[in-house]
């Protein structure tokens, strides 16, 4: 039955597996402890730490996600949090922007990925500290307004109702909300699951069928030039729309065909741009500031990736 089988085929399927087995591991742990996040973490307690110097809130908020990692599946309605509770901007997304990539699992994961080489490691974080960083500042000093699509009263309205309701909350209802947390963070972390777990299939199979079938005239012609070759490879990571705990596996079975400089802006540019985060801004956030944001992004990522 077996021998029937294309050896094109066979091999698609062997690489396509491996990239599965060896992410899904990283990919439920980044789900639950994004689900921990989820229903844990207060954007109140962030706000106390927020310092008053705009530098310092922004390297703040560009290393904050090595101490509250989190998925960039689930990082734009805690970013959108953070901001209805008066985080300044330039903290709440140089955050978003880093907290996907230099958390530990996706460390880990990027260093097992590229067989145990602290290269890749490096470059990624690197280069979404550095864009964090820009960004920050961007929003710091030059942007104006909220990116919010309500107006800044329209929430501190719902948040002074959403207090006085939890102040008139019975004690017993109070003490049985920790076992209704603890469930959600469950339910929470288990359809979070499922929903990236198809996404790293579709990517899997995606970057599978490109090493097996993609012709390779097309893929001389993809890298023939570094800033073509760092082009494609941003679309690609837009299209799979990658969990970051997955990202790197199909990063590195790519390093052949593209090289170096294409699969960093790959790795930085995934887990602060895709399919799923653009969807979760547009809900949020205006949509003149969303496409500020991607081409600022999209472009110091482009930078960073032509230098490495």
């Amino acid at each position: 039955m077996f021998q029937s089988i294309p050896n094109s085929l066979s091999q698609m399927s062997m690489i396509f597996l491996s990239v599965v087995i060896e992410a899904l591991p990283f990919v439920l742990v980044g789900c639950l402890i994004s689900g921990l996040l989820h229903e844990f973490l207060s954007p109140e307690v962030v706000k106390k730490y927020v310092p008053k110097n705009r530098f310092l809130a922004i390297l703040l908020g560009s290393f904050m996600g090595v101490f509250f990692p989190s998925c960039e599946c689930g990082i734009v309605p805690i970013v959108n949090q953070f901001v209805k509770k008066d985080v300044p901007i330039y903290t709440a997304f140089p955050f978003m922007l880093t907290a996907p990539i230099i958390n530990p699992i996706v460390v880990f994961s990027t260093f097992i990925a590229f067989s145990d080489s602290w290269r890749f490691v490096f470059l990624r974080v690197g280069g979404s500290i550095f864009v964090s960083l820009v960004v920050g500042l961007w929003l710091a000093y030059l942007y104006e307004g909220t990116p919010l699509k309500e107006e800044p009263h329209h929430n501190e309205q719902r948040e002074k109702h959403r207090h006085h309701h939890e102040d008139c909350t019975l004690p017993n209802e109070k003490k049985t909300s920790v076992g209704k947390k603890i469930i959600q963070f469950l339910e929470h972390s288990l359809d979070e699951f499922f929903d990236t777990g198809r996404y790293l299939i579709i990517g899997a199979l995606i970057a599978s069928s490109l090493q097996v079938y993609l012709p390779t005239s097309v893929m001389l012609t993809l890298g023939s030039t570094k800033l073509l070759a760092i082009g494609v490879m941003l679309v690609l990571a837009v299209v799979m729309s990658l969990c970051s705990e997955a990202d790197a596996f199909i990063g590195a079975s790519l390093l052949s065909l593209f090289g170096v400089a294409p699969v960093v802006a790959f790795l930085v540019f995934g887990p602060m741009v895709d399919i799923k985060n653009l969807l979760m801004m547009k809900r949020y956030f205006g949509g003149k500031f969303i496409v500020q944001l991607v081409l600022v992004i999209a472009s110091l990522v482009t930078i960073f990736a032509w230098v490495v």
